[in-house]
């Protein structure tokens, strides 16, 4: 038996609505399909305005460009994610100022936020890691305080919740994945939000290639014309169609997740022998396992189960007879300030000491989980 990383689920709706996209006769993006997708978004979680992209990445760029970051602006990012949440504000000419994790898990720690604040700092951008929330009462508290501007990274956070509201709710503009590996996906996709209603009119020039196409159609200008930066942002009504399939599934999809989720915790919690292909025997250098608080305060998605090692050659250990059962794990980022680019480009930044990002870089492993997971682990 191979067991990958991840496997896409289907609903068993998505080609229906892809044919019924295709016989409406609209294929580009902002179509029938994508205009439910985002009303789904704003109306489930309260949502400010909400425009589909063609991935999270295209979110972060979208986001980047209506902070109008320029040469020479900081923005202060979590060393331990993916070059995606850097590389947007980087795109714009921005400093990258990169914080550690907290010592117990990969998200930003926010008691470093404030000393890395200066008067060029524009913005904080906070990563929600495997769909557990940043401190964001903290973090919007400290924005206000020095007049920044909060983006919430959550591509991996689709309906999470911190203090009781929706992740994506808290910043003044959020950016989520839908690409395949992510708990609700159409292949590709993402999506930003923009709660913050100023915003709203640029970001709808922005998302139509820096025209102003969107007051054309709707009657307000005799014709549309080039009026600010933009790019394609928006995906095809493909996309879209197979995305509203899979969120008419969502709690669906979320009640399985967490079920498997709670599979792993169990098993590792006791390290049972019974009847299983997870190689017990090798873990005797593992230091925790993940964990999710699931209370009012903190309800994370069970997008991913990681395991943490004592170091990286007993990962590696742990990969290989993984590997052996048949079982593809996979480690995740590595530290952004030790990068080649920041090499080059923010050499202070590649001076820095990251500890604790440096030992999630080194010694985390994440496990397989997806809706259709077998069940490894005896249950």
């Amino acid at each position: 038996m191979k067991i990958p990383f991840n496997k896409p689920f289907q609903t068993g709706l998505e080609l229906s609505y892809i044919e019924d996209a295709i016989q409406r006769g609209h294929l580009s993006g902002n179509g029938y399909y994508t205009q439910k997708c985002q009303q789904y978004f704003q109306e489930k979680y309260q949502f400010g305005r909400c425009f589909l992209t063609s991935s999270c990445t295209d979110a972060l760029e979208m986001a980047a460009i209506l902070l109008d970051i320029q040469e020479g602006d900081e923005v202060i990012v979590p060393s331990f994610t993916f070059v995606s949440t850097a590389n947007a504000f980087a795109l714009r000419g921005a400093k990258i100022v990169f914080v550690d994790s907290q010592e117990d898990y990969p998200n930003m720690d926010v008691d470093l936020l404030e000393e890395l604040i200066t008067p060029k700092t524009k913005a904080i951008v906070a990563v929600h890691y495997g769909g557990y929330p940043c401190e964001m009462e903290r973090i919007s508290a400290l924005a206000n305080q020095y007049g920044l501007m909060v983006i919430e990274d959550a591509a991996q956070a689709i309906d999470s919740y911190y203090l009781e509201r929706p992740l994506g709710s808290w910043g003044h503009m959020a950016c989520f994945s839908f690409h395949e590996t992510k708990n609700i996906q159409c292949g590709e996709g993402g999506m930003l939000v923009v709660n913050d209603l100023k915003l709203v009119n640029r970001a709808e020039i922005i998302w139509e290639k820096g025209t102003n196409r969107s007051s054309f159609l709707k009657g307000e200008v005799g014709k549309y014309t080039w009026v600010d930066l933009g790019s394609s942002f928006l995906p095809s009504e493909l996309n879209a169609a197979y995305l509203f399939a899979q969120l008419e599934s969502l709690e669906k999809i979320q009640t399985r997740r967490e079920a498997i989720w709670l599979s792993y915790f169990n098993f590792f919690q006791s390290q049972s022998t019974r009847d299983s292909i997870l190689p017990i025997a090798y873990l005797e250098n593992l230091l925790v396992f993940d964990f999710q608080v699931m209370s009012l305060n903190n309800q994370a998605n069970s997008h991913l189960f990681y395991l943490l090692f004592e170091n990286e050659s007993s990962r590696k250990a742990y990969i290989q007879k993984l590997d052996e059962s048949g079982i593809m794990a996979v480690f995740h980022y590595q530290s952004l300030h030790k990068s080649d680019f920041s090499k080059r480009y923010f050499p202070d930044q590649y001076q820095r000491k990251l500890p604790n990002a440096d030992r999630f870089s080194g010694t985390l492993l994440r496990l397989p989980l997806f809706y259709e997971l077998p069940e490894l682990l005896g249950n």
